[in-house]
């Protein structure tokens, strides 16, 4: 039976549908801040940040990593257009690891050519790769 507190939650990428089914909570990184929506939200459209997506429904709760994109929220339905989300299992902890290393090593050298928000995001989404995996 559907709970009336749940809101349709839709998460497509480039290359899939990644999940399509009903929540009654959806928590992730905005270029905000952390933002969690419950049904009924204020209608909005935010820019997703890389982090911890977290899927709150009435048997559990799922977690990914999402990594950026664009959300629309309106009072009875989610959509988040993603360039990449990723299950745990998807997830390979070695590369994952070895990206953060690489990362974090253009983020301290720190030279001239350095784009360094390219190496920040590239931190954020191992990061999130590497939490979701805890």
């Amino acid at each position: 039976m559907a709970d009336d507190r749940n809101f349709l939650l839709k998460i497509i990428t480039p290359e899939r549908v990644f999940f399509e089914e009903e929540a009654t909570m959806v928590e992730f990184n905005t270029t905000e801040g952390e933002i969690g929506i419950y049904k009924n939200h204020v209608p909005m459209t935010v820019i997703v940040k890389p982090g911890i997506l977290t899927i709150t429904q009435e048997d559990g709760i799922k977690e990914a990593a999402l990594h950026s994109g664009f959300v629309q929220i309106l009072q009875d339905e989610v959509t988040i257009l993603a360039e990449i989300v990723e299950w745990p299992e998807e997830i390979d902890v070695e590369r994952a690891e070895a990206a953060k290393e690489r990362a974090e090593e253009r983020i301290k050298s720190r030279t001239p050519e350095t784009d360094m928000a390219r190496a920040e995001t590239a931190l954020q989404r191992a990061v999130a790769r590497i939490q979701v995996l805890k």
